[in-house]
């Protein structure tokens, strides 16, 4: 079972606040887009991330410290299952996507300090369907998506006319303010994001009216997204600079792309590896014959050796779906099933009766041929 605490690396004491900076600090170590796709770090920001959903709130935080992970699944947390989509979408939540509320340097450790400038636009996430031919061959999709771009009237100044804003009096441009109050302790300073200006450190003294002030306004794109064979749902691309424009001509955002690989009922994913059933009939099986079996593509012809059991697994090299970035396409598995018609003519009938008087009684307990048992034969084929 998960610790959740050491998942996060603070005491079980922690404190609301403690909690999510220690999270944000685990998530941007471990997040698949700066880790090169490893697996391992998209598991270790998975698990992060389902810890943080928990301890954040006071509810589940209570229930998982009385009864653990078990008493979460009682109570009906994450009975549904908790993936990377589930965990991109709980990061996108809190800290504004890749890109932050304040800018791409106020996520991953930066800021800008005075006079910070026009605030990152906003990340945007879609989904999009791949199927599994797709997957094999790579695809370009053109998605239309609602996104703010800078406003034709004031090129994005926010100002009427285009003109430039002016420095935010009341800021004197920092984009602070700072506020002093009395306490038993004697006067405590606190530094607050200015009320007039967001924090920009500049204002539109003349708003335009076509944005009132915000510099964007929001139109109707087309955005190309070039998705690479052997893809899985698991992974995302992002497109970088192609989200909402920031505020005031402020930086662009990113658009994330969640990959929703379809389900083909014909085959079983296994990395890349995929298992299909395969019928044959008895005569086949006992005697051996070519069989026509389905691949993502269209048939192939597999050689079924004689006296193959039903449950057999066949190799077709090859077959599978390819790896991402290139790597080694996989291999397709055939599950031999003996199929056995629930309905006879009178001359098949007359045969298997002919058959019946003349065959062996099967063995008992596990089928062996050769002395390997069906199991080992199963992971021999699946190598």
């Amino acid at each position: 079972m998960a610790d959740y605490y050491g998942l996060l690396g603070v005491s079980r004491d922690a404190s609301a606040a403690e909690i999510k900076k220690a999270y944000r600090k685990v998530a941007l170590e471990h997040h698949p887009d700066r880790n090169a796709g490893s697996k391992e770090a998209e598991e270790r920001f998975k698990q992060a991330t389902k810890a943080y959903e928990v301890l954040r709130d006071s509810e589940k935080r209570a229930r998982y410290d009385r009864y653990g992970e078990e008493g979460l699944k009682a109570a009906g947390g994450f009975s549904g299952g908790f993936d990377f989509a589930d965990a991109l979408d709980v990061f996108m939540r809190d800290f504004g996507g890749f890109g932050g509320i304040g800018g791409i340097e106020s996520v991953f450790g930066g800021g800008r300090g005075r006079g910070r400038g026009p605030a990152r636009g906003q990340s945007l996430r879609i989904k999009i369907p791949v199927t599994l031919k797709e997957v094999c061959s790579g695809t370009t999709r053109s998605v239309r998506i609602a996104v703010l771009e800078a406003c034709p009237d004031c090129r994005g100044t926010g100002s009427a006319g285009g003109a430039q804003p002016a420095r935010c009096r009341d800021c004197d441009g920092s984009g602070q303010q700072r506020r002093v109050q009395r306490s038993v302790f004697g006067e405590v300073m606190t530094v607050v994001t200015c009320g007039r200006c967001r924090g920009e450190g500049v204002v539109a003294l003349d708003q335009c009216r076509q944005c009132r002030g915000d510099g964007r306004v929001r139109v109707q794109r087309q955005v190309r997204v070039e998705v690479p064979p052997g893809v899985s749902s698991q992974n995302y691309i992002t497109l970088r600079g192609e989200g909402n424009a920031g505020a005031r001509n402020g930086p662009r955002g990113d658009i994330v792309v969640l990959l929703d690989v379809q389900e083909d009922e014909r085959f079983r994913r296994d990395g890349v590896d995929l298992t299909t059933d395969v019928a044959v009939t008895f005569s086949t099986a006992a005697l051996g014959g070519r069989v026509d079996v389905p691949t993502v593509e269209g048939e192939t012809r597999v050689d079924v050796p004689a006296g193959t059991q039903s449950g057999a697994m066949l190799r077709v090299r090859g077959e599978g779906v390819p790896g991402l970035n290139g790597r080694a396409r996989g291999d397709l598995l055939c599950r031999i099933q003996v199929w056995v018609p629930d309905r006879l003519t009178s001359e098949q009938e007359q045969a298997v009766r002919a058959l019946a008087a003349l065959e062996d009684a099967p063995p008992r307990g596990e089928h062996r041929e050769g002395g390997r048992g069906f199991w080992s034969k199963v992971k021999e084929a699946l190598g």
